[in-house]
């Protein structure tokens, strides 16, 4: 598959990697010693210094750090028995997490997902202008909201259709609160205007298409052994176009072609106009197509168990 963007690795990766893992770890959000050392063989550090090659080493830790909280919730919340599976509950368990999002509560001694989140608010606002913190907010928001229509669909045994998932695959991943965090990691501002311009829209949709699917191929293997695999493109293609898996593959990498393309014309379109924080706003969606790869490419969680005889293509 072609992925014509950047290749790079932040300077301070290892460290920088090593010093959030600790914090990680000293955060309880992690469930014993096993879980603990899956998360360091994850390398998760990997994925924020790779999708954010040029930041201050500052601001890689920061976001090293919610990378982190985002991994350690999707185990916790969304892939656990008792949450994952049940829309009711994981609603119920949201309203404390939206309180401290937006100030109104200290969170409790005994929820270390509360007061990780807590202490990363704090933090995002010393380095963000007030605009920029509450557009995190709302795409955290918007986050754990969309983890309630994946537990209603597990609850409910549906795999949802490739219209629907397309469209909540965006939200699911939780992508556009990392991107959220792209022009204040950098130093610098994307004004209201240029955020919600039509072709920044349009490029951050594409961008996060990318990396949703690509994602999907690369963790096809471990999704299909948890949860059927139902909410990855593969299996939605597969299902509802009576595809084989082989050719539901071809399609997903077909559809990551399209959307390269598609990128690659609206940013000759956006170059048009775009001031600099824009266009360096769009070299870190690129960042993140790229990087996502090479971290998943490298990472414990996903480079095993893909069934005997199948293949899909390597990004170049």
């Amino acid at each position: 598959m072609p992925c014509p963007f950047p290749n790079e690795i932040n300077v301070h990766a290892s460290e920088v990697d090593a010093e959030s893992h600790t914090w990680l770890a000293a955060s309880k959000m992690l469930n014993g010693a096993d879980t603990i050392e899956h998360f360091r063989r994850s390398k998760i550090g990997l994925l924020a210094a790779r999708t954010n090659p040029t930041v201050p080493r500052d601001s890689l830790r920061l976001i090293n750090d919610w990378y982190n909280w985002l991994f350690a919730f999707d185990d916790a919340f969304c892939e656990g028995e008792l949450m994952g599976h049940r829309a009711s509950a994981l609603a119920r368990a949201l309203p404390p997490l939206l309180e401290i999002l937006d100030g109104r509560r200290e969170p409790d001694a005994g929820d270390p997902f509360g007061l990780a989140l807590h202490e990363l608010l704090h933090r995002i606002s010393q380095y963000a202008t007030p605009a920029q913190v509450d557009r995190w907010r709302i795409t955290v928001k918007e986050y754990l909201f969309a983890q309630i229509w994946e537990a209603a669909n597990r609850e409910a045994d549906l795999i949802p259709t490739p219209d629907d998932y397309v469209l909540m695959r965006r939200i699911t991943g939780a992508t556009y609160t990392c991107f959220a965090l792209i022009d204040a990691g950098g130093g610098y501002r994307l004004e209201a205007e240029e955020w919600h311009h039509p072709d920044v829209r349009t490029l951050s949709d594409l961008a996060c298409d990318l990396i949703g699917w690509d994602n999907d191929l690369l963790s096809y293997a471990k999704e299909r052994g948890n949860d059927k695999a139902r909410h990855n493109l593969v299996t939605v293609l597969a299902t509802h176009k009576a595809l084989s898996l082989q050719d539901a593959l071809h399609e997903v990498a077909q559809m990551h072609n399209d959307a390269i393309a598609a990128f690659l014309d609206r940013r000759a379109a956006l170059e048009q106009w775009a001031p600099l924080p824009v266009r360096k706003y769009v070299r870190g969606l690129e960042h993140w197509v790229r990087g996502h790869i090479e971290f998943s490419l490298g990472s414990a969680r996903y480079v095993h168990a893909w069934p005997d005889g199948t293949q899909w293509p390597q990004a170049v």
